[in-house]
């Protein structure tokens, strides 16, 4: 019984919504006793209350995302009552309740004009200034919204490739971006009813009191005065006690759409904030006191709230003064340390040892040098974060790829600039940047809203034009436009792609037999027959090396390991093994290039292929192309112009060709275009549809 009951509660609290904006608009046709219109006139006040303490609390709109619907149900529920309240002074003489007839008495206090003269004032307030600026503010969150989402969403594919984040927090954070980008188109809509409901509020009162007076005066037969005195006292309360709560809707409608660059709670946000000025704020103190001596000031007042100003900015003062005490003494300490246990053991000590001398000559598959200025966010002691960010990304790697990176070597080298760090591939420099820690990296959108201060220069893993900002103008920058990067995530995104970029130098004889040996446990019949007399080691090495520099993963190995041993029978070529290889992974290959269903591709044209497959040419080393240069110049002139095309869409450039020219033209191309992906027509699966943004021709 007691189940059936709460079943029966669940289905009544699952439609009361429903049921409450049906209720609504019978206000409209069905008259209400005053009784039950003085309790949903106290249930409107307090459901406003109740919207405008909510908007004060949240962190971010999206906390409040039902506001736009809530705002129009409230409106409905406002001139719903505002009918059935003139229903009633028109026809009950005045009488449409208590709440009306104590809002109107109290404020009117036997002076008509004085109660229309604040009505007047209350409504053209919500109007001319609040609802006014909260529409403009809505409008410009609404477009500034929008034409950020290709850089937030840019920032999140930079993120998920460098293993910050998985695919589900990616896909997460992009059904945000267009939560965020449908809340403020919903909202520039919103604000329009806001702006409807403060000119009708208008338009009622001055019918009320009309009608009224008429109704009086004609059928009533009331004395001119005795119809001012009702009727004064009834409109007005009947516009005051439906305009309070409209006031608190509109100002929350204001306060969410100027919540978007907030931290926290407006409570929060305003004591931090405030407390962070304490100089503006022993200023305004001693401006105070100056006042209090001057001669007719309320001179306790000012003097009063002087001294609490002085009092509250001493103390902040105090407290900031403590803090950057402590970090400068943090570094003194570590240098400290340093020395002492640099004076424990001397490098001559060391290498007395010929075996430490042996270590010299060790070569670090990856390597990270950075400046003194960069140990901060690497020493996990300071609360550096990077290598508990490596990690991310190396369980994220090997997730994508099936390579596990190996351990990478963190250093500080005092031959570097202090904000300096260079990245070693078996030690060698492959990869340099610098970075500001005290700064953001804001990179430039295509058409910014607005310019921003700060120190120009280029992205360092995608060659964006960016700029480093303060973390004053953060908020700013992302109005504007500016996807905004902290540091760290600068420094680790350059690692990770130099690290997808050289993934194939990284692969060694070693790795490749623990990848082998990895699948023995799975497969080990294949293993046994594979590598007892069939494929060796070393062939296997080069072909996982030739997948890995096209960025193929090799997660698969049983299916590499097996079209490996099929194909050996035919050719020993690792070039032509690879190519079957490839082909065998096309479902890997395609999903792992294309959107949605879609494949967007360059072409090439008939005649051009015969060209390219006229030009194959075979020597000792093997097959290479030997293109004409009229050829060559419109080839690559042309794919220049689609490399462009894909740039505007934020793609990575696809070349779609024939199987027999395709690892040719990849390695020709890569000379010119390494970010040109090279696929054939047998790489891909049968219902992907594929779209041609170019085709080269002669």
């Amino acid at each position: 019984m007691r189940g059936r009951n709460g079943e029966t509660m669940k289905r009544i609290f699952d439609n009361v919504i429903s049921v409450f904006v049906v209720v609504v608009v019978l206000f409209l046709l069905i008259p209400l006793p005053p009784f039950m219109l003085d309790v949903f006139f106290i249930l409107n006040i307090s459901l406003s209350l109740i919207i405008l303490l909510i908007t004060m609390n949240i962190k971010e709109p999206l906390e409040f995302s039902i506001f736009p619907s809530l705002l129009l149900i409230t409106t409905l529920f406002r001139l719903g009552l505002n009918v059935s309240s003139t229903r009633l002074i028109l026809s009950e003489q005045g009488e449409a309740g208590q709440v009306i007839k104590v809002f109107g008495e109290f404020v009117i206090q036997g002076n008509v004009v004085i109660g229309v003269i604040i009505f007047l004032i209350i409504v053209l307030m919500q109007f001319i200034v609040i609802t006014k600026g909260a529409e403009r503010v809505a409008e410009v969150a609404a477009r500034f919204t929008l034409d950020a989402m290709p850089g937030k969403q840019m920032a999140i594919d930079a993120d998920l490739s460098s293993g910050i984040i998985n695919e589900q927090d990616a896909r997460r954070q992009r059904a945000k971006i267009q939560r965020e980008a449908d809340f403020y188109g919903a909202m520039d809509g919103a604000t329009k009813i806001v702006k409807g409901d403060a000119i009708m509020s208008i338009i009622i009162t001055s019918i009320n009191f009309i009608a009224g007076s008429i109704i009086g005066i004609v059928q009533s037969g009331m004395e001119l005065s005795d119809v001012l005195s009702i009727y004064s006292i009834a409109t007005i309360g009947d516009g005051l006690v439906s305009q309070l709560p409209a006031l608190m809707i509109s100002t929350a409608t204001g306060m969410i759409v100027t919540r978007s660059v907030a931290d926290g709670s407006l409570n929060n946000d305003v004591i931090r904030q405030f407390l962070a000025q304490p100089r503006a704020l022993s200023i305004a103190g001693l401006i105070l006191a100056v006042f209090a001596v001057l001669p007719g000031t309320p001179h306790v007042q000012l003097i009063l709230i002087s001294a609490v100003l002085f009092l509250v900015s001493r103390r902040v003062t105090s407290q900031m003064e403590t803090l950057e005490r402590q970090q400068q003494e943090l570094p003194a300490a570590q240098e400290a340390a340093k020395r002492e246990a640099e004076a424990q053991q001397s490098e001559m000590d060391y290498y007395k040892d010929i075996n430490n001398v042996y270590s010299l000559i060790n070569i670090e598959p990856i390597e990270m040098e950075f400046g003194y200025s960069l140990i901060p966010l690497v020493d996990e002691a300071s609360g550096g974060k990077l290598i508990s960010r490596i990690v991310i990304f190396r369980r994220q790697y090997a997730q994508d790829m099936g390579f596990v990176v190996p351990s990478i070597r963190l250093r500080d080298v005092a031959m570097l600039g202090t904000n300096q760090y260079v990245i070693k591939i078996k030690g060698e420099e492959v990869a340099r940047g610098e970075i500001l820690t005290d700064y953001y990296l804001a990179l430039e959108p295509p058409n910014p809203a607005g310019e921003i201060d700060g120190i120009e220069t280029i992205e360092p893993s995608y060659g964006i034009p960016s700029r480093w900002i303060l973390p004053e103008n953060k908020e700013m920058a992302e109005i504007y436009g500016y996807t905004v990067i902290d540091p760290l995530s600068v420094m680790l995104t350059h690692l990770s792609e130099t690290i997808k970029k050289h993934t194939y130098e990284i692969l060694n004889r070693a790795e490749t037999i623990q990848l082998v040996n990895n699948m023995k446990r799975i497969a080990p019949q294949l293993v046994e027959e594979a590598f007892s007399n069939v494929v060796s080691y070393a062939m296997l090495e080069k072909i996982l090396k030739n997948l890995l520099k096209e960025g193929i993963p090799i997660k698969d190995m049983v299916t590499i390991v097996e079209t490996v041993v099929d194909a050996v029978a035919i050719t020993r070529d690792t070039d032509l093994i690879t190519e079957s290889v490839r082909a065998q992974l096309k479902r890997t290959i395609t999903h792992r290039f294309c959107e949605d269903g879609k494949l967007n591709v360059i072409t090439l044209d008939a005649e051009v292929e015969k060209k390219i497959v006229a030009s194959l040419t075979k020597n000792e080393q093997g097959v290479y192309l030997a293109l004409g240069p009229e050829l060559m110049q419109k080839l690559l002139s042309q794919l220049g112009e689609y490399v462009k095309k894909f740039a505007e869409f934020s793609q990575k450039p696809i070349l779609l060709t024939s199987h027999i020219i395709r690892i040719y033209l990849s390695r020709l191309l890569e000379q010119f275009y390494p970010d040109i992906t090279v696929l054939s027509f047998n790489e891909i699966i049968t219902n992907v549809q594929i779209q041609s943004l170019g085709n080269v021709t002669l």
